[in-house]
């Protein structure tokens, strides 16, 4: 039977009893699986949809575009490399060489009568405060191609940038090495187009990225083209390919996301996922930071994010790759290239600057862009629209022989939306109650290699708690009302829109640009009740089931299609975003949230159903299955090579210097968890780890525990550190050598040192300054100290192939009764990550213990202290 038959029959029968206003039940799952079926028809072949690769043997059919089978191959090639860290041979030579001989390949068959190229490669020095870190590199390398029209006098530049170098262990073949060879293939499609280029572009291929994104800070604070440059398209990864999404914008230029409407063939961005990165709920970040902040330049940044399992690790290789990323990318970003640097609004930027924009599209098909102050507007007048409507409707079911009173009809309304309130209240507080469940039984990130338990463990209670209530409401007050059947279930959905339409104004208030999210259910769900007021006015019959579900369809395709976008991301972001964390409770919000804008008006029709209760029910039994999965080998959330939970291991020395030259001298096994679940490891590979009291000891005597940090995340990490000693002493290339250089009496009261340290490529510092002692400069960026942070102070930097000395100076002020020293308690700790030809076979014997679930990052490293 067809929704509209059923509507007329509904009418037809209005005058007999009011069973007959319901459907056989064994039209309630059938209902439910032709949703699903219509979200697994169209949401996931969506997100999945590749164009055509185009290959060399058809160029000549294809000119002016982009050719993704030379990306593949260049990709080939780079990943040949291997292993590109900072201060390397292979990222220093062999990937400069490698991305210079392409550029030379790319010149010899350039348009050189249009076209002037200009490669260089840049050693770069400098300092930053980046990440409660005071950050200072010397000799990184860059690789520069500016390319411009011989014809076009702009100096106003367009800059693209990815990053060639990677993380410990990965040849970084997604990060960022299929965003190296996509910008090597726009730049080559462009040296051969006679089409206009109106600004030059500047190809960065940066080679410091990973090491706290150093390449982007010593192009903009060194290199003479980076005050020409007006506008950025940076590229990066937090996966293994796909789509690359658009992800932040601007700041503060919406005609950059208007361009990017206008002129990307393959669309794939979202206004949430920018305010979800700038809330720092995405545990990573790009150069697009760098190139905002300290080089004033506005942007488009774009990333994969697809098998973000891989990331960082050494299956981030040439066959994870989505294959369908090189044509994606490739033409979206060739589109993009040529579409910026020939817009007028780069010779003046400045006049452009009219507040963020919001920006989404809708399943890949098409794109949507506007200004926060049309979002605003948008907002609220839909949401008034809404309003007037529902008011209206609620209205039209005073009328008719058989209607009650509109006083009788108010009452019912009114109570109605109590229950709804009290619904969405359950079904939230069930959701999240399940989360604090898991979590607290050690059962969290169940769903993490199956994704699909999400919908067990917090979708169903979400369903439940929105239909159950209302189910039973209905059953008792039937008899007690003349309230047709579809009148109830319309009321309880006009009760569900103004609770949206709160949440749509109270962000909207917020200046949250993400509440078109909440105005698109309203907009659709408003049009349908317009829709069903002119045909009950003009027709006599208002064909509401019918109107209603076409009017869903759209945003439930939209909803369900971010669900499963933010699941296929995030969940793998949840295996690194911390020992401290709660993942379950992250997806448990989200999942509630999302859900609430499309469940809200699909759940009421199930009302429509006999026995409506006891199907409602299922939810409850399903939750409680999953639940019962989530204990069995089934919910354990790790699986070798493609979903590893992740350790960082580094074998450490640690030489504490006391006072009266007291030594201690000690080695172990320093481990990093980096999920929430690390107890999976006590009965084995942590089974001899030192107890808490140890880590609580070596935090009151050695600033941030007297543990070898690497960056500033793993400040908030410290807590959960795990610490075994091991007889076996790391065996490192170089050894660290802190010479106390000089001293200086600036004052009665001031003092000021001097040091040098040479040692090895990595070096962390920690500063400490004992009591009544101030340190009023030193030689570090002094954002530190000029922002009145409070010590001990965690200083980073970065050697690049450089063999000098590390020179760096300190200026004490100490209190007038603290004349003798010690002054400050000052640590180094030096780390090796690409030395593994140096592991010992304790330190490999150690790495073996780890199960084959499990992937370690590992390195060794050396801590050293002492008093001055």
């Amino acid at each position: 039977m067809s929704i509209s038959t059923w509507d007329i029959t509904s009418e037809k029968n209005a005058g007999q009893k009011r069973t007959t206003d319901k459907w056989p039940w064994y039209g309630a799952p059938i209902f439910c699986v032709i949703w699903f079926t219509l979200f697994y028809v169209t949401a996931i072949p969506s997100f999945y949809s590749y164009p055509k690769m185009l290959y060399v043997r058809d160029e000549a059919k294809h000119p002016d575009q982009f050719i993704g089978e030379r990306a593949q191959i260049q990709l080939a090639q780079y990943a040949i490399i291997g292993n590109k860290m900072v201060g390397s041979i292979a990222n220093e030579v062999h990937t400069v060489n490698f991305i210079l001989d392409e550029v030379r390949k790319i010149m010899a068959e350039a348009r050189n009568d249009l076209y002037d190229i200009e490669p260089e490669v840049q050693y770069a020095s400098g300092s930053l405060y980046l990440w409660n870190t005071a950050t200072s590199y010397d000799n990184i390398s860059n690789v520069i191609v500016k390319i411009s029209r011989k014809d076009s006098p702009s100096d106003n530049y367009l800059l693209v940038n990815s990053h060639y170098d990677s993380e410990v262990k990965t040849p970084a073949v997604a990060d960022d090495g299929v965003m190296v060879v996509v910008m090597l293939e726009t730049l080559r499609v462009i040296s051969r187009s006679e089409r206009p280029l109106a600004h030059p572009v500047v190809f960065l291929f940066n080679g410091a990225e990973e090491a706290n994104m150093l390449g982007s800070h010593g192009f903009v604070a060194n290199h003479k083209y980076a005050k020409h440059c007006k506008a950025l398209i940076n590229l990066d990864s937090t996966g293994s390919g796909g789509r690359e999404v658009l992800f932040q914008t601007g700041p503060n230029h919406p005609w950059l996301a208007k361009y990017y409407k206008k002129h990307a063939p393959h669309p794939f961005s979202v206004t949430l996922a920018e305010e979800l990165f700038q809330a720092g709920l995405i545990p990573s970040d790009t150069d697009f930071r760098i190139f905002r902040d300290y080089g004033n330049i506005p942007g488009l940044d774009m990333a994969h994010a697809l098998n973000g399992y891989v990331y960082h690790t050494t299956y981030d290789n040439f066959k994870n790759l989505a294959r369908g990323t090189y044509q994606t990318t490739g033409d979206n970003v060739l589109a993009l290239t040529w579409a910026l640097a020939n817009a007028p609004e780069l010779d003046n930027t400045a006049a452009h600057e009219e507040g963020h924009a919001i920006f989404f599209d809708f399943l890949g098909w098409f794109m949507i862009v506007y200004n926060e102050s049309a979002g605003i507007a948008i907002n609220i007048v839909v949401s008034i629209s809404a309003l007037i409507c529902i008011c209206l409707s609620v209205f039209m079911m005073t009328k008719g022989d058989a209607a009650d009173a509109p006083k009788a009809v108010a009452k019912r309304f009114g109570i109605i939306f109590v229950v709804q309130l009290i619904s969405v209240a359950v079904g939230w507080g069930l959701t999240i109650l399940i989360a604090v469940i898991m979590h607290s039984a050690g059962l969290g990130q169940s769903w993490y290699y199956h994704i699909w338990m999400t919908f067990g463990l917090y979708f169903c209670p979400m369903f439940l708690g929105l239909g159950l209530l209302p189910a039973f409401y209905i059953e008792f007050t039937k008899k007690k009302t003349n309230m047709k059947t579809n009148q109830t279930i319309a009321c309880f959905m006009h009760a569900h829109c103004i609770l949206i339409v709160i949440i749509c104004l109270l962000m909207t208030g917020l200046g949250i640009r993400s509440a078109f999210f909440p105005m698109m259910a309203i907009f659709f769900y408003t049009i349908s009740i317009v829709v069903q007021l002119i045909l009950k006015w003009s027709l006599k019959k208002s064909y509401f089931m019918t109107t209603h579900l076409l009017s869903q369809l759209l945003p439930f395709f939209y909803y369900t299609y971010m669900i499963y976008l933010f699941l296929l991301v995030f969940v793998p972001m949840q295996g690194r975003d911390g020992p401290d964390s709660k993942p379950d409770m992250l997806l448990a919000i989200f999942i509630a949230l999302m859900t609430t804008h499309f469940a809200g008006f699909l759940i009421p029709i199930l009302f429509k159903f006999r026995k409506c209760k006891i199907f409602i029910s299922m939810f409850g039994v399903l939750t409680v299955i999953f639940i019962i999965l989530a204990v069995t080998p089934v919910g354990f959330p790790f699986r070798p090579e493609v979903a590893a939970q992740r350790y960082y291991v580094l074998h450490t020395q640690r030489t504490l210097h006391g006072e009266n030259k007291a030594v201690t001298q000690e080695s172990g096994f320093y481990v990093q968890p980096i999920d929430t679940r690390y107890s999976e490891l006590y009965d084995t590979t942590l089974k001899n780890v030192e107890p808490q009291s140890w880590l609580k000891e070596n935090c009151a005597a050695e600033p941030y525990c007297g543990l070898p940090l690497y960056s500033g995340r793993w400040l908030d990490w410290k807590d959960e550190a795990r610490w075994i000693y091991t007889d076996s002493t790391p065996n490192f290339p170089v050894t660290t050598e802190l010479t106390f250089v000089s001293q200086q009496s600036l004052s009665a009261n001031k003092k000021r040192y001097e040091f040098s340290v040479k040692t090895g490529d990595r070096i962390i510092i920690y500063i400490n300054p004992q009591p009544n002692v101030k340190i009023t400069n030193w030689s570090f960026d002094e954002t530190i100290l000029n922002d009145g942070r409070r010590p001990p102070y965690f200083l980073y930097h970065v050697y690049s192939m450089v063999k000098t000395p590390f020179n760096f100076w300190m200026e004490f002020e100490h209190a007038a009764d603290h004349i003798e020293a010690p002054y400050v308690k000052l640590s180094v700790s030096v780390h090796f990550l690409y030395h593994p030809e140096n592991y010992t076979q304790s330190f490999r014997d150690f790495l073996s213990t780890f199960p084959d679930w499990t992937y370690t990052t590992d390195w060794f490293a050396s801590y050293e202290s002492w008093l001055f």
